[in-house]
């Protein structure tokens, strides 16, 4: 009985703090229906969400693998977020929540034999018409896991990044930001029409972010740490792994499995949204690296190859 009038006493502390009425919120509870796991995690709406454009199977695949991709994506974002957003962390967390976040990505990366292996090239081959010019570019989380994860230099294109520094406005770093190149000809300013309806929707966040997290992205959050910890062997291997793992790991299974279904001599070779995917994509490429002073300079040279 005195851990029951205990409760009671901290509810009404509780609504009492915030100006409300402790009756009417017990009322309410009276009144309430029991939840139940298919109403707390919406399974009717969540699996309502694969809405085909086609008759052919494995189109279903296709979809469902990109929709989990992306939930993966907002559990990584949602760990960044917290890390990025806590006042001189301590090494525990920060270790902690990065173990999260490259057993997230651990996760992705493994999963991509779905796509590699589990669909049929027929039939990719006809229903990927079906989404032009739609692209897996335009994900805007993995663009904002970038944005949290390293220093804004790491992700200019290779070819500009001796001409902007910290200093350089925002806007004009995004007009050299490396995933650029996969739609804009840099000779004539033009960018193709994915790229346009991908900035048409997304720019404004991207700039926000951009500049959100130019100090409290996950290598300043490291740099925050003690000097003792940053020479941690195992902080340090932990933060080369999760580099290592988005950068090529993850990078070079999309690559592979694009490799498969678009590269394999029954089309035009050309990704739905017309982007120049292998130099895009290719780690050697644009030598995206999150945290550079990590790697030795002979790692540097042959990152992706």
């Amino acid at each position: 009985m005195d851990k029951i009038q205990n409760l009671v006493q901290e509810i009404d502390d509780k609504y009492k703090a915030i100006n409300q009425k402790t009756e009417a919120h017990l009322e309410g509870l009276l009144w309430s229906k029991p939840i139940t796991y298919w109403d707390y995690i919406q399974t009717d709406a969540l699996l309502n969400l694969q809405i085909q454009r086609t008759t052919l199977p494995d189109e279903n695949v296709f979809i469902m693998y990109h929709q989990i991709n992306e939930l993966l994506f907002k559990m990584i974002l949602w760990e960044i977020n917290q890390l990025s957003h806590t006042q001189k962390p301590t090494t525990v967390f920060f270790t902690e929540r990065l173990m999260r976040i490259s057993r997230y990505f651990d996760m992705l990366t493994t999963s991509f034999t779905i796509m590699k292996d589990g669909m049929d090239v027929e039939q990719y081959m006809k229903f990927r018409h079906t989404l032009t010019p739609a692209s897996g570019f335009q994900s805007a989380q993995y663009r904002l896991i970038e944005f949290s994860s390293t220093d804004l230099i790491n992700l200019i294109d290779y070819r500009f990044r001796n001409t902007i520094d910290r200093n350089t406005p925002f806007e004009h770093a995004f007009e050299h930001l490396y995933w650029q190149a996969a739609g804009k000809d840099y000779q004539t300013g033009e960018k193709s029409y994915f790229l346009q309806e991908f900035e048409k929707k997304y720019k404004k966040e991207f700039l926000s972010t951009m500049e959100e997290y130019n100090t409290i992205n996950l290598w300043r959050k490291f740099k925050e740490l003690p000097e003792s910890d940053q020479k941690n062997p195992e902080l340090i291997a932990a933060m080369r792994h999760y580099d290592h793992t988005v950068n090529i790991t993850w990078v070079m299974g999309h690559y592979n499995t694009a490799k498969k279904y678009i590269d394999n001599g029954k089309g035009d070779g050309e990704a739905t949204g017309g982007s120049d995917w292998k130099k895009y994509m290719h780690p050697k490429y644009q030598k995206r690296i999150f945290f550079p002073e990590l790697w030795s300079a002979h790692e540097l040279e042959i990152w992706g190859e």
